[in-house]
């Protein structure tokens, strides 16, 4: 099955750390980040795809994969 997240947070050093944890832990980039300002600070974007084994269901956690 094919699985899809949408990492946001702070453009900052914790936010690239979330997205390299995320490719160490064998998600792929999907598409280019995107980046937008909340009036206080820059937020930023990027999507990223896994493939595994199984049959997908509401209760996945992505977060555990």
């Amino acid at each position: 099955m094919k699985l899809y997240r949408l990492l946001t947070g702070p453009d900052d050093a914790a936010f690239c750390l979330r997205v390299s944890e995320a490719l160490n832990r064998g998600w792929q980039l999907h598409g280019q980040p995107t980046l937008t300002f909340n009036g206080e600070r820059v937020i930023a974007g990027q999507a990223i795809v896994k493939e595994v084994d199984g049959e997908f269901h509401p209760d996945i956690k992505l977060g555990e994969l």
